[in-house]
């Protein structure tokens, strides 16, 4: 038989921004391939909803995918925003400035 569906809500989470441990009906489930729709052979992290609304919920297409050519997680903060900077520019072109 399958469990109950009131039992997996008391589940403990933890928020993956702030690392707090909260009950699963009081997080939000994040994907980060952006569609928690598709949840197919996925396993999802969770933020707490205090993090969750803190979030920028704009659409990121193609981050994941730039990140892990720009070795993100491997560089210094000053290296890592030039590189960003470089791939956005030549994926992209360069931004444009609004005048205002």
């Amino acid at each position: 038989m399958w469990g109950s569906r009131r039992n997996r809500e008391r589940k403990s989470v933890v928020c993956i921004a702030c690392g707090d441990a909260v009950n699963r009906s009081a997080a939000r489930e994040y994907d980060k391939e952006g569609n928690r729709w598709e949840r197919n052979g996925k396993s999802f992290e969770h933020l707490c909803k205090a993090c969750h609304r803190d979030l920028c919920h704009q659409p990121r297409d193609e981050l994941e995918t730039i990140l892990v050519e720009i070795d993100a997680g491997g560089v210094e903060q000053g290296e890592f925003f030039t590189r960003y900077e470089t791939a956005v520019r030549d994926r992209y072109g360069p931004l444009e400035e609004r005048e205002g």
